[in-house]
């Protein structure tokens, strides 16, 4: 019998590189990509790793073989999660029908294990902290679908005291090659075009790629059979520290603009009729600058009682970044 890791999603960011250390480790003797993209790189062609196209919102079809059923993973990163961006009910068609049909698919193959990526989206939005031991009040489409699916994978657990379920709700994940908040804030400070809103004073928390997956590791090599965390580097700082850390960093001089959310919202209302009429979208959308500035202060509580070492604050996660991909700084 054979340890098998399958990734559902893993052609993702988050799966990609949680792959190539899981690889580095030799934590399994195979590895299955299952996604609705083919995965095709050095490791699929070296037979290391098995790719297989899969659409979590069907019946999932996927053969496997004799496998090691306690000592197998299997890991559940496909969503749809851009907001905005898809309709209301493409959140629940993928999210929640995904985690039934992988519910399914782990009784089938009998694997005892599986690790879910929620998000901190079922907090709702919230002014005080969030820990893990705070309530939920999803709001969203995405926060809705997140929170159900959560409960549908506990239900499996629940059905069999051998089972074993890790529940990560990470916050806004940066890194090399991810083109997400982060990375736009960098270039946006190199241009001189980035606004701060409401001056920066909020609490935006993020957690670094690498981080993250060093958080999953240390969680699939503890012991309980139930174990929801969240992801986020700690401790956190304000929007505006990370503005200084990056300037800092990158020894970036130009100024950095002020100005309030409301007027950023109503600007970034104009681009979206103005896209509009000219039959184009645009990545600049009032939802996404209340979004900006809203506080996400969530904090890590389970990994930090429980000892997890925080290697990446910020200014050590750019100094990092720029070891790992110096291309994306150019």
């Amino acid at each position: 019998m054979k340890r098998v890791a399958i990734i559902f999603g893993g052609s993702g960011y988050i799966g990609i590189h949680l792959l190539n250390e899981l690889i580095r480790q030799d934590l399994f003797e195979e590895y299955v990509i299952a996604d609705l993209m083919e995965l095709k790189g050095a490791n699929v062609e070296s037979g290391i790793v098995k790719s297989a196209v899969v659409d979590v919102r069907n019946t999932i079809k996927l053969e496997i073989g004799d496998v090691d059923e306690c000592n197998s993973w299997i890991f559940n990163f496909a969503a749809i999660h851009r907001e905005p961006g898809h309709d209301y009910n493409e959140y629940f068609d993928t999210n929640i029908s995904g985690a039934e049909n992988i519910n399914d698919f782990a009784k089938r193959s009998g694997i005892k294990n599986i690790f879910f990526t929620s998000s901190i989206a079922p907090y709702g939005k919230s002014i005080s902290q969030r820990t893990e031991k705070s309530p939920l009040y999803p709001e969203t489409a995405y926060g809705i679908s997140k929170a159900m699916a959560e409960k549908i994978h506990q239900k499996w657990l629940c059905e069999d005291e051998s089972r074993r379920l890790i529940i990560v709700r990470p916050s806004v994940i940066y890194g090399p090659k991810d083109p997400g908040n982060v990375y736009r804030m960098i270039k946006a400070l190199h241009k001189g075009i980035f606004v701060l809103p409401n001056g920066g004073k909020v609490i935006k928390a993020y957690g670094y790629i690498f981080g993250l997956v060093d958080s999953i590791i240390f969680t699939m090599n503890k012991n309980e059979s139930q174990i929801i965390y969240n992801y986020a580097e700690n401790p956190v700082i304000p929007l505006y520290e990370m503005v200084n850390v990056v300037k800092n960093e990158l020894k970036i001089t130009k100024p950095t603009i002020k100005l309030p959310v409301s007027f950023l919202a109503f600007v970034a209302g104009i681009f979206q009729v103005g896209y509009k009429i000219i039959g184009k979208k645009s990545d600049i959308h009032p939802v996404r600058v209340r979004k900006a500035s809203f506080p996400t202060n969530i904090k890590p509580l389970y990994l930090i009682e429980n000892g997890f070492n925080f290697k990446y604050g910020f200014q050590n996660s750019l100094k990092h970044w720029k070891e790992v991909s110096p291309e994306d700084f150019k």
